[in-house]
């Protein structure tokens, strides 16, 4: 008879809300960074990974995820359509909490990653086509790679450590969207950028909030490893803003309120796999790192010309190959002893295991990434008409923003 630890079951399930609630957020986030023509396609991506993805979990994404292990790459169809589980089933990471909650948490993690991704070819994509990546990205990408570090496979077995998404999340997301914006190519007609700061803002606000969930709720259980995750997000997150915010007084003479959302962002992602397993004092540095480094990252892109809307190669992507990477420095069994000691620690098995999953994920996103694209254009176009670009909300869904005055 399994044993539900209340306290642990209800910090799992405000948890679970925080995440799903970090999706709408996105959708904030992306929409106001869009010119007025494309708001509503961009938010409604994020919103349609909210119903599509949930019904793709539950009927085998949660199984091909965390059920059986075929090849140490992907999980069985024994737990499609949720077959098996009950009231008593327990989580297979903490059997104090049942495992319809572990699968509300994994679900809303499912959610959110796909749409990081459409800040990268917003404004150009039809909506078929946005429908059929969701889907096979999920699938190819997304499902193999919770298996592959969470679910028992063989990046697991190896003794990668990736806390709440460096590479689950972030690195593969980052990784689809480099390779989306080279398939799909720059936009035809000009943005003037952002059109809703006020928007970002917001979108930034409830990113940062439903974070918390994302990296304390990783742990599982409410213990010390809870709360260091829970601050070194923080930490993270607000260092890398204030970095931004100073390279754009140097660079720009400005201080760009985007820049310092942005980077918050930037440290949120790069905390993300290491939250649970560093020192306070190491997630400083790593706010840092992630500040300057993912600066770097967005301002190659804009030199290589690259049309990655929003960022999210040089965010999430870099982000989060940091973050593993960094892990592989700082790694401390002092703040989690269910973890490892990192290279300064001596261990440099540990850091090379987390240089090989960057290499290897970031190889598998971008290829299975491009060659779906590749598919699905042969099947329905990927790009919209130039003349429906210039009215994309209107062409693609038939509504508008915002109606003009008068």
């Amino acid at each position: 008879m399994m044993h539900i630890d209340t306290g642990n079951t209800g910090f799992m399930l405000l948890c679970t809300s925080l995440v799903m609630l970090m999706t709408p957020g996105l959708a904030f986030f992306y929409g106001g960074l869009v010119g007025r023509k494309s708001v509503l396609t961009i938010m409604m991506q994020s919103f349609v990974s909210m119903g599509w993805t949930t019904v793709l979990w539950f009927a085998f994404g949660y199984s091909l995820c965390f059920s059986g292990d075929v090849g140490g790459v992907i999980g069985n169809l024994d737990m499609a359509f949720l077959k098996g589980v009950d009231l008593m089933s327990p989580s297979p990471a903490n059997d104090s909490i049942p495992l319809i909650v572990f699968i509300a948490y994994q679900m809303m993690f499912a959610i959110i990653t796909p749409a990081l991704i459409t800040g990268a070819f917003a404004g150009r994509v039809t909506f078929k086509a946005y429908m059929w990546f969701l889907t096979g990205w999920l699938v190819l990408v997304y499902f193999p790679f919770v298996h592959m570090i969470w679910g028992g496979g063989f990046l697991q077995k190896m003794g990668v450590l990736d806390f709440a998404g460096g590479i689950v999340v972030h690195n593969i997301a980052g990784m689809a969207a480099l390779a989306s914006v080279i398939f799909v190519g720059r936009r035809k007609v000009a943005e003037s950028g952002p059109h809703s700061i006020p928007l970002v803002a917001l979108g930034t606000g409830l990113l940062w909030f439903g974070w918390y969930g994302f990296n304390a709720g990783s742990e599982f259980r409410v213990d010390s490893v809870t709360a260091i995750a829970f601050l070194n997000t923080d930490i993270a997150a607000s260092f890398a803003a204030m970095v931004w915010l100073v390279l754009d007084l140097f660079y720009v003479k400005k201080p760009k309120f985007v820049g310092l959302l942005t980077g918050a962002v930037a440290g949120l992602a790069t905390i993300t796999p290491a939250a649970g397993y560093v020192s306070p004092t190491t997630a400083v540095i790593i706010g840092c790192i992630s500040g300057l480094v993912c600066y770097g990252a967005v301002a190659l892109k804009n030199k290589l010309k690259l049309d990655d809307a929003l960022d999210v190669w040089g965010v999430h992507g870099v982000g989060g190959m940091l973050g593993i990477i960094l892990l592989g420095v700082f790694a401390s069994l002092s703040f989690n002893p269910a973890g490892q000691n990192g290279l300064i620690g001596g261990n440099s098995k540990f850091f090379f295991n987390q240089i090989f999953a960057v290499v290897f994920s970031s190889i598998w996103a971008f290829g299975l990434t491009y060659g779906m694209l590749w598919l699905i254009n042969k099947v329905t176009p990927v790009r919209v008409s130039e003349s429906d670009e210039a009215v994309l909300d209107e062409s693609l869904h038939g509504e508008i923003a915002y109606t003009e005055l008068g």
